[in-house]
């Protein structure tokens, strides 16, 4: 099992009770199948009968345990929601993470797909997670802990708009979920799997290839650095639980929770020193590391001068682009103080990412810049001071190459 390759002990989620939609096969049963070498007890909610009885009957089978659980239920069912929540209830206590994985894909153009379809898609994809998280959330705040999680897609694919739209939407009922959770112990996220080859998503691709000119294999040479098989990518949905607490509020993928989970490596992020630095280039280093700590410290001290509203949004979307929270930020700047103050260039080399996460950030800044500042002097100048801050940046990276 690839579960068994992550850095995550067996064992982790013992006394967790998960509720996984659309279990009965694909991403689903493979995530289903991770949580439960974890630990949890996993209900697995599936509307066909036959794969949602087979799913847990498989896991229980090779994991020799009872805490695969099958209900039978349609999500887009009010009064089968309600049906779960006392059955969860009754049963078990209730539910510990609530995981929005099932889904319907209609394809067609927008022009011709049947008002039928995007009525299905807008009640399995959008109403239902709205649905189970209204029922199931009154209970996580009563406990103050818990978690939910969606699963977002944002491709803008051609013919799959019907889809698209709806999944997209998820991710804005996330974020609007985290603001209102920022106070409790209950986290919200989204995860999007990447391409699978799933048995709908094969016959899905099939249609979108052709209204595309493609053929599949075309389709998927295209996109194959994005694709992960169904049961990587369920174990990084599985993982991501795991490590829920460092995903809060934010939109992440498969992959960067199985790099995370010390499944994947990951793109080369620079932290080993270079051998052969000058001293005239270690000096560049730590100049540009103290420009760097004090622009940031001062837009920090800044954005707690705003007000609540203002603040939360800026610190929201300070996390949502770095996958940081500002605070953690803020004192891995107070290290690179230190490091410079010291001399230890060498200890600066090996904060590379967090160099690039601030500056993604700064380039997500002066793209925001350009949509809201009407002045043109003002615009150029405030984009130059940000073109600055990137600049500083850069001056530490191109050195580690």
């Amino acid at each position: 099992m690839v579960i068994e390759n992550t850095n995550l002990a067996k064992g982790c989620l013992n006394g967790s009770v998960v509720l996984m939609t659309g279990g009965g096969g694909g991403i689903g049963y493979e995530a289903s199948r991770a949580l439960v070498w974890l630990g949890a007890t996993v209900i697995i909610a599936e509307i066909n009968r036959e794969a949602g009885q087979h799913a847990a009957d498989r896991i229980n089978a090779e994991l020799n345990t009872d805490r695969a659980c099958f209900y039978p239920m349609d999500i887009s069912k009010d009064e089968q929601v309600d049906a779960l929540y006392t059955f969860a209830v009754d049963k078990f206590g209730g539910v510990d993470v609530l995981f929005h994985n099932a889904t319907v894909t209609p394809v067609g153009a927008v022009d011709t797909l049947s008002i039928e379809d995007w009525d299905t898609s807008y009640g399995v994809n959008l109403r239902a997670p709205v649905m189970l998280t209204k029922r199931f959330l009154p209970q996580m705040m009563q406990r103050n802990r818990g978690t939910i999680v969606f699963v977002p897609s944002s491709g803008a694919a051609p013919y799959m708009g019907a889809y698209e739209v709806f999944k997209t939407a998820q991710v804005e009922l996330c974020n609007t979920l985290a603001g209102e959770l920022e106070d409790a112990d209950i986290i919200t996220y989204s995860i999007g799997p990447g391409l699978v080859k799933t048995a709908t998503a094969v016959r899905e691709i099939q249609k979108v290839a052709a209204l595309m000119g493609l053929s599949p294999d075309e389709f998927y040479k295209m996109n194959e650095s994005k694709m992960l098989d169904e049961e990587t990518a369920g174990v990084g949905f599985a993982v991501s639980v795991a490590m829920a607490q460092r995903y809060r509020g934010q939109e992440i993928g498969s992959i960067q929770a199985l790099i995370d989970a010390g499944v994947y490596r990951g793109e080369d992020n620079g932290d080993t020193a270079p051998q052969e630095l000058t001293p005239e280039q270690f000096g560049i280093i730590t100049t540009a590391a103290r420009k760097l700590v004090q622009t940031f410290t001062e837009q920090y001290t800044g954005w707690f001068e705003r007000n609540v509203f203002e603040r939360q949004w800026v610190l929201r979307d300070f996390k949502k682009t770095t996958g940081m929270s500002a605070d953690e930020m803020k004192g891995c700047m107070d290290t690179i103080k230190q490091q410079a103050d010291t001399g230890d260039a060498a200890g600066i080399v090996k904060q590379a990412m967090l160099m690039k996460k601030l500056k993604q950030y700064y380039e997500h800044q002066c793209h925001l810049l350009q949509g809201y500042e009407k002045n043109p002097q003002k615009l150029r100048e405030n984009s130059e001071i940000i073109q600055g801050w990137i600049k500083d940046v850069d001056t530490i990276l191109s050195l580690l190459r």
